[in-house]
């Protein structure tokens, strides 16, 4: 099969951002036609793609690594991993060839941030270190510990992450139900699949790593804590990614609460929108007196006292906990002010184009970028970028919400001259700065809200 390659692909090969290949894509009726792929990710010959960039003088270039890229695209999608695994490749490259599996399976690998990766391994490490879970390999990779040792389900999976750490010992197979790693590590990490909940709770319910508790049917987050904990040594240190509900929901409040009297918990930071990072590490001498709950990664410094979370809920929420909307009025209240609005009269219609006319009539260098991301480039001598700004948010704006699929193109606008265009942007740079202020107020309401009713302000 010939080899294809999608709008991401081509961004990479041309050095420009996808925005401009969506762009290319509408401007130029010579544009290869997709081949295959889905109408949200089409894909292209690369054989085509590379006469159309020649021809209309776009560098580019097909490093050898993005040349065997294409190839292994060739292969079905359920097999592209178990390719991958076998491909003949130097570590950089094949590190090349993981990343773009990656994104071409983003949401059903679901990878773990780089980000995240850098924070994990950063707040637990040592010389040996323990992935219960490690998918194709990548918090183990970014450790620097000496020994690494990891187990994984998935076999495909766990080939890649050989693939990628010779060095590291990758066990095939269910670390829950059948745990393959017996040395106790300095840190354990962990991001693992906590979304199933055929986790093994029949199997395992007189399990002797359920030191803090059995884990609920549903909860299969907490028997991954207590898993991750039974591989660490004393006052090992353990890492582990979880949704933010396990901090709060009722039926592991037990657990929570054992695990808080033990000392197993250090930390809960919130690294995403519904994501926590848990720092534990095995219970060794006195439990502290204080933990931290952080609503973002920062200093690990306790700021939280153990008993005041041991009540009837034991949440342990970084939102829930924070200080953050008290000060965050506070220190907002004194300048916030909301923009006026612009003054408007009425008048006659004038002619009307439409925003495919004015860009298709006025072609340049300079972009304009429309909410959803889409690019415009124009000559700013001819349509001024704040009316055309303008005028695309007016668009977006008007659209019901749950219509079909806007055609922002054919949105009539005013035909105005370049000087009528210029008052037209600077009026709604007006409404933009309106409906900015609106949004802060709308922010500093909620703020005022649970400052009251956490009781850390009242009225002046």
């Amino acid at each position: 099969m010939d080899e294809t390659v999608n709008a991401g692909d081509i961004a990479r090969l041309a050095d420009v951002g996808r925005a401009a290949v969506s762009n290319w894509r509408r401007r130029f009726e010579d544009f290869p036609a997709p081949v295959g792929g889905t109408a949200s990710s089409p894909l292209y010959l690369l054989r085509d793609v590379e006469a159309w960039l020649r021809r209309n003088g776009k560098p580019f270039r097909v490093s050898p690594a993005e040349r065997l890229w294409t190839q292994l695209r060739t292969v079905d999608d359920l097999k592209l991993g178990e390719a991958l695994a076998g491909v003949e490749a130097d570590a950089e490259t094949f590190e090349f060839l993981h990343e773009r599996y990656l994104e071409a399976h983003s949401r059903l690998l679901n990878p773990t941030p780089p980000e995240v990766i850098d924070l994990v391994v950063s707040l637990a490490d040592g010389d040996t270190v323990s992935d219960p879970a490690c998918g194709t390999g990548s918090l183990l990779k970014a450790s620097k510990a000496r020994h690494k040792t990891g187990q994984e389900l998935d076999p495909v999976s766990a080939a890649i992450a050989r693939r990628r750490m010779p060095e590291a010992e990758i066990i095939t197979g269910d670390s829950l139900r059948h745990n393959g790693v017996d040395r106790k590590a300095d840190a354990v990490i962990c991001d693992p699949p906590w979304h199933d909940r055929t986790w093994g709770h029949e199997e395992l319910i007189g399990d002797a790593r359920w030191t803090y508790g059995l884990p609920p049917r549903g909860e299969p987050e907490l028997a991954w804590l207590q898993h991750c904990l039974s591989l660490a040594k004393p006052g090992g240190q353990v890492a582990v990614l979880l949704p933010s509900a396990a901090a709060s929901r009722r039926p592991g409040k037990r657990i929570r609460g054992n695990l808080l009297r033990a000392g197993a918990i250090r930390a809960v930071i919130t690294v995403q929108p519904g994501r926590d990072l848990w720092l534990l590490r095995q219970p060794v001498g006195k439990a502290p007196e204080h933990i931290a709950l952080l609503e973002e990664p920062g200093p690990v410094e306790p700021n939280t006292r153990v008993i005041d979370l041991l009540d009837d809920d034991v949440d342990l929420s970084p939102a829930r906990r924070s200080r953050t909307d008290a000060t965050a009025y506070l220190a907002a209240q004194p300048a916030f002010a909301i923009p006026s609005l612009p003054e408007l009269r009425e008048q006659s219609a004038p002619p009307m184009t439409t925003i495919g006319e004015l860009v298709r009539n006025a072609p340049g260098t300079h972009v304009v970028t429309s909410p959803t991301g889409a690019t415009y480039e124009i000559d700013p001598g001819k349509v001024d970028p704040d009316f055309l700004e303008g005028v695309l948010r007016a668009a977006f704006a008007r659209t019901p919400t749950g219509s079909t699929r806007l055609d922002v193109r054919r949105t009539q606008v005013p035909s105005l001259p370049i000087a009528r265009q210029r008052r037209y942007g600077q009026v709604f740079a007006q409404l933009k700065a309106l409906e900015d202020g609106l949004q802060e107020a709308a922010g500093l309401v909620r703020l005022g809200y649970a400052g009251l009713l956490g009781g850390q302000v009242g009225p002046a």
